[in-house]
């Protein structure tokens, strides 16, 4: 059986979904192919997996119409962010109301902004969802791609979106290329339940070993933590008894919150760098993680992500408007010269950021606290880097700007 399309997106979590989200006013034919149905049951525990959702992300979600039954689920603003390094003096503070806005971004479980964008996806007329099925074969001819899934159905595709993550499938069988490095970390993910109150204050600490973070959940005595450090280290506190890690755990957050509590399962992943050589080929545009992955000290990987989608919509929109082949890599040039580019200023930032913060050596803590001291007290420093992170500037795509309601 032969289905003719004229995307198809390869990979259905969050990316993926919200270009297909972002397409939903085209009249552009979408297949969206994803292995793994996401569970729509919710334990009282929040999932690990969670990220810090920016305001343009936040724009993005809005615009789609998946934002609303995010908040019909479960989601947590946090108004404010503490940002030290021990054993210095080395600290600086950002405030949601220092900048007029109601919020800093929001802690989201990354299952419930999928099922959110999901549950829009499955009302739109242009989109047929492949799920759970995954891909087998990609063809490409000269006019379009072929693809061959594991229950026997054919599709071909104008353009093909690889969304499939860091070990994306899509850029495998292209055999494109990968700069990469092994960050030397891998990251504990762990809800924590505190003896006092986050007060909706995201909080991050840089130690000799690495950053670790504190992101605060709808429950005002429970985080989720992102713990980057050593790999043995790191298996060893991820098999380690709950009374050693709460131990271990309250030491490394400086007893900021009082004794720290583990509350179910903790889990650890390696953290490399990736970034492909090319985001785009004839008939393929790769975006979110399937493109690139960056260090989550910052919390930026998700919001990059959604951002690709974003601007990846946008390209095509505007080239299948033109009457213009949407899977030549000409017309896909804007596109990935624009990601690419936003791309390798972030990994360039977290690696700096990465790099200044690693090791004790006594000058480079009396750099880090000096930086802090002047970044804290030069008037509009904090509000630009806060600004940036937000994602209220820079080179936006339209869904995600603050001003902008459409395509």
């Amino acid at each position: 059986m032969m289905q003719s399309v004229d995307i198809a997106i390869v990979g259905g979590g969050m990316v993926g979904l919200t270009l297909a989200a972002a397409l939903k006013n085209t009249d552009l034919r979408i297949a969206v192919i994803e292995g793994q149905e996401p569970s729509e049951s919710f334990a009282e525990l929040p999932d690990l997996r969670v990220s810090a959702l920016s305001r343009s992300s936040e724009n993005i979600l809005q615009r789609v119409g998946a934002w609303s039954a995010m908040t019909q689920r479960r989601l947590a603003p946090y108004s404010a962010m503490e940002v030290w390094e021990r054993d210095s003096f080395a600290r600086i503070e950002f405030n949601a109301k220092h900048l007029a806005q109601p919020d800093l971004g929001h802690i989201v479980e990354n299952r419930v902004v999928q099922l959110s964008l999901l549950e829009q996806v499955k009302q739109q007329a242009n989109v047929s969802l492949f799920m759970p099925n995954r891909c087998q074969s990609l063809v490409m001819s000269e006019r379009e791609a072929w693809l061959t899934l594991d229950n026997g159905q054919a599709l071909t595709a104008k353009l093909v979106v690889g969304a499939d993550g860091a070990n994306s499938w899509v850029r495998k069988q292209l055999d494109i290329p990968l700069t990469s490095w092994d960050y030397g970390h891998s990251a504990i993910v762990a809800n924590i339940r505190t003896t006092e109150p986050h007060s909706k204050v995201a909080r991050q600490i840089f130690t000799p070993q690495g950053p670790l973070a504190f992101l605060p959940l709808e429950d005002e005595h429970l985080c989720s933590i992102v713990w980057s450090i050593d790999p043995s280290r790191a298996e060893q506190l991820v098999t380690m008894s709950d009374e050693e890690f709460n131990k271990a755990l309250t030491v490394q957050f400086d007893n900021k919150l009082g004794l720290c509590k583990v509350e179910g399962e903790r889990a650890a992943f390696p953290l490399k760098m990736r970034y492909a050589r090319d985001f785009t080929c004839e008939r393929v545009a790769l975006v979110g993680d399937a493109a690139h992955t960056i260090h989550p000290l910052a919390g930026q990987g998700v919001n990059l992500g959604l951002l690709d989608a974003a601007s990846l919509a946008q390209e095509i929109t505007q080239i299948w408007q033109q009457g213009k082949d949407i899977g030549s890599k000409q017309q896909l040039r804007s596109y990935e010269r624009w990601r690419k580019a936003e791309a390798a200023k972030m990994i360039a930032a977290m690696q700096g950021f990465k790099d200044l913060f690693s090791g004790d050596n006594p000058a480079k803590k009396l750099v880090r606290g000096l930086g802090m001291q002047f970044i804290g007290h030069l008037p509009g420093a904090k509000d630009e880097i806060m600004k940036r992170a937000l994602g209220l500037k820079g080179e936006l795509p339209n869904l995600a700007r603050p001003d902008c309601k459409s395509l």
